[in-house]
């Protein structure tokens, strides 16, 4: 279609097939847009009516969609959540006019019979830019389908802070801009069932916080996706982000003889002490190994009674040793032989040893804070064992946190001290985060301080109804993919504004390719299709990337700092 370009040639305006397509320069940088529809009816709660023009195909009409509508004094920025067929006489439903005939056709489609779609105002854009929606347009008022321009309103250019994960519906031409900043600042959730590429959308949204050195990330990879290369579904090849940032990524491992075998480079093997881990640290497998609470408290009483090496000598512990320990504690003999049982599957774990000739959770910090490296421990064969996974996770984010705290106590007064924003990535984040554990771990600890001691989360997770809901209150943004129970939608929109119009939304997504930021990081609600993770991701990525000697500068530090 011949966009027309002489405001005095009315033919071009006005053609003789009355079902084409209207445009208009809306004078907003001489942008050219197609009027879909006039405003009709509605209210700001449940969003407007719009009326679709004779010449504008329903059929083009998505949920997702941006549109702009041009009031007497501002525009308003909005998104399509509902799409209807309605009529002026109802007696066409049950007598349906024949459309063979051309001239009935033209008669009947687009007035008598026509489209309408629901649109939800986001934001109102005027000459301060965008603002939060507070009224509405009048009747009649004309609609038109959003242009780049528009879209560049809202959420602004790449640049240092703002990093592009992708492209909205229908206008693939334009990025989306996540401000990075606002991203780290508090914690971020991504969500979506299980297929549907959560963890390429969390390796694009870690490739923006690296390459723009707006934090470093602690990340617990449970199956090896984020530090070197894998392979995709559909065979090829992809880059992790030790290979796209060399010098400002580290990767450790809990299993070199599996990182050997996929040639992933590693800077170090985690190795962990039996005497180093607490009542506190077991307490937190609660429900993944099936222990109670008088088995709980019995491993604080055995740490009580033997010291760091209460857990060795629980595992080698004859029935003489049980014996005297039930006769001369309030611990039952039932309660001690079931604890007993369940502890030596540690024995399976080669990461754990009787004597750690060195401290892991300072050579970490040592990444994090002077170097201000991000981090990815990969957990290799472990990663299927649930068990193993969240016994590593929370032993060092535990004494990692409790780091941070005491370096920013000890900075108070000095920003040039403070250590860089940490971005905590794990898996499986509904384990960590259910209501019966949160309130007591450092995870549910860490989502409720959100920026206080500059630790944040980020959880991936297939199960966001399970998390508990003062948690998820203070996940700041949500990246969610397609999610098909009405449980777990209902947990990602809760203290969403506009849920009910998003909520079709959300529902309507794609399997794969298509995803709805919400919150913290982004001006609105926006559903993109991220960016592809190939190598022109790579090139553009790495070639905008600041150096680590930038990265300590945006970081508020000088140089290094020792701890």
């Amino acid at each position: 279609m011949t966009v027309p370009t002489d405001p005095n040639n009315l033919e071009d305006w006005f053609p003789a097939d009355r079902n084409a397509p209207i445009y208009a320069t809306n004078g907003h940088n001489g942008a050219v847009a197609q009027r879909l529809g006039v405003v009709v009816g509605g209210s700001l709660s449940r969003g407007l009516a719009v009326k679709l023009e004779p010449g504008t195909n329903v059929e083009e009409m998505a949920v997702g969609r941006y549109v702009v509508i041009y009031g007497t004094q501002q525009r308003y920025f909005c998104m399509i959540n509902d799409i209807a067929l309605d009529s002026t006489n109802p007696a066409i439903q049950s007598d349906p006019p024949n459309i063979d005939d051309p001239f009935i056709r033209d008669v009947f489609t687009g007035n008598v019979a026509y489209g309408l779609i629901t649109v939800t105002p986001m934001l109102v854009i005027d000459a301060d830019g965008p603002k939060p929606v507070k009224t509405i347009p009048g009747h009649f008022m004309r609609v038109y389908n959003a242009t780049e321009d528009d879209v560049n309103n809202v959420f602004g250019k790449e640049g240092p802070t703002n990093f592009n994960v992708g492209s909205p519906l229908e206008l693939e031409e334009t990025t989306i801009n996540l401000n990075l900043k606002r991203l780290v600042e508090r914690s971020v959730g991504v969500f979506g069932k299980s297929g549907t590429g959560k963890s390429f959308l969390t390796r694009v949204l870690l490739a923006g916080v690296v390459a723009r050195g707006q934090g470093v990330s602690l990340i617990f990879d449970m199956h090896n996706d984020y530090g070197w290369q894998i392979t995709s579904e559909n065979g090829h090849h992809v880059k992790g982000l030790a290979q796209l940032f060399q010098s400002k990524v580290s990767i450790l491992t809990l299993d070199a003889e599996s990182s050997q075998r996929r040639n992933a480079k590693y800077d170090f093997e985690i190795k962990m002490g039996f005497d180093e881990i607490e009542p506190e640290d077991i307490a937190m497998l609660k429900a993944t190994m099936s222990l109670s609470d008088t088995m709980i408290d019995a491993a604080y009483s055995l740490r009580k009674m033997w010291g760091k090496g209460w857990i060795k000598r629980l595992i080698e512990g004859t029935a003489e040793d049980m014996d005297y320990i039930s006769s001369n504690t309030n611990i039952g003999g039932g309660t001690l032989a079931a604890l007993q049982r369940r502890i030596e599957r540690f024995e399976r774990w080669h990461f754990l040893v009787e004597e750690n000739e060195g401290d892991s959770v300072q050579k970490i910090i040592e990444l994090l804070v002077n170097q201000q490296k991000s981090v990815v421990l990969e957990f290799g064969r472990y990663g299927n064992q649930l068990e193993a996974y969240m016994l590593v996770a929370n032993y060092l984010t535990r004494r990692i946190h409790h780091r941070y705290v005491e370096l920013m106590e000890k900075s108070l007064g000095d920003a040039s001290l403070e250590p860089p924003q940490l971005l905590i990535t794990i898996e499986e984040a509904h384990k960590f985060l259910e209501p019966q554990v949160a309130r007591q771990t450092t995870f549910g600890i860490i989502a409720r301080e959100m920026r206080k001691y500059k630790v944040t989360l980020l959880v991936i997770d297939q199960r966001p109804s399970a998390i508990d809901e003062e948690v998820m209150s203070q996940i700041g943004t949500r990246v969610t993919a397609l999610l098909d129970n009405e449980r777990d939608i209902n947990a990602v929109l809760n203290g969403i504004s506009g849920a009910a119009g998003l909520r079709e939304v959300l529902a309507r997504l794609e399997t794969k390719q298509q995803a709805i930021i919400m919150g913290h990081a982004v001006p609105m609600p926006v559903v993109i299709k991220p960016r592809t993770y190939d190598t022109a991701f790579y090139e553009a990525v790495t070639a905008n990337a600041i150096t680590p000697q930038e990265s300590r500068k945006s970081l508020g530090s000088g140089g290094r700092r020792r701890i």
